[in-house]
């Protein structure tokens, strides 16, 4: 689904990422693992079109990065984003800062969604009404309404809590099985544990 080649990233002249090369599988469950400033934030930003690399190929599907005129559409079309803050706005309610990721989807298929994360009876209550661990569930259906293909995940369980944290890689994981290919970047080892395959940077390199 995914192919990276030869991919190497500079800030200025100080290097961040060196000759990574692997391939993601669709509906994979993929952590990248590794200390501050190791690398793997940058990696996932490469990865999920955020960043773009100083050298090297990435290439989704048959779409090859560089070719892509209108980034606004893919990623609308293939990608969905988890950041470590939540990002909500709080006077909003849940389903209005759902709906700032997809207007047209209707309250009945926000409410579907919320039912899967376990969490419909917050449809209508506002962000500092709820608990942390509910906040980053309503960020993850966010990202999920646009049914994407792929989501990316940098440090999504920062400010969880042991419980909360082992809670949202258990859905990452259940989200995988239904076909989503899930990509996330964690310090947490243990954590990495529960995916499928990991991937660990160092000094900019896969190790």
């Amino acid at each position: 689904m995914i192919k990276v080649t030869n991919l190497s990233h500079y800030y200025n002249k100080d290097l961040a990422l060196k000759d990574i090369n692997l391939e993601i599988k669709k509906a994979q469950f993929v952590s990248i693992i590794g200390e501050s400033g190791s690398g793997k934030s940058t990696l996932l930003s490469v990865l999920s079109t955020l960043l773009k690399p100083s050298s090297g190929e990435v290439v989704y599907e048959d779409t090859n990065y560089k070719n892509i005129k209108n980034i606004d559409n893919f990623r609308r079309e293939n990608i969905g984003f988890i950041f470590q803050f939540h990002y909500l706005i709080n006077y909003l309610s849940v389903k209005e800062n759902i709906n700032l990721a997809n207007e047209k989807a209707s309250k009945e298929e926000i409410f579907e969604l919320l039912r899967l994360l376990g969490i419909e009876n917050l449809i209508d209550k506002y962000p500092n009404e709820i608990s942390g661990g509910q906040r980053q569930r309503v960020a993850i259906a966010r990202a999920m309404i646009n049914n994407p293909k792929v989501i990316f995940a940098d440090e999504p369980t920062g400010n969880l809590d042991s419980k909360n944290s082992l809670n949202v890689f258990e859905l990452f994981s259940t989200l995988a099985k239904k076909g989503t290919t899930i990509i996330v970047a964690t310090h947490d080892k243990n954590l990495a544990l529960k995916t499928d395959i990991t991937y660990e940077v160092k000094d900019g390199k896969l190790i």
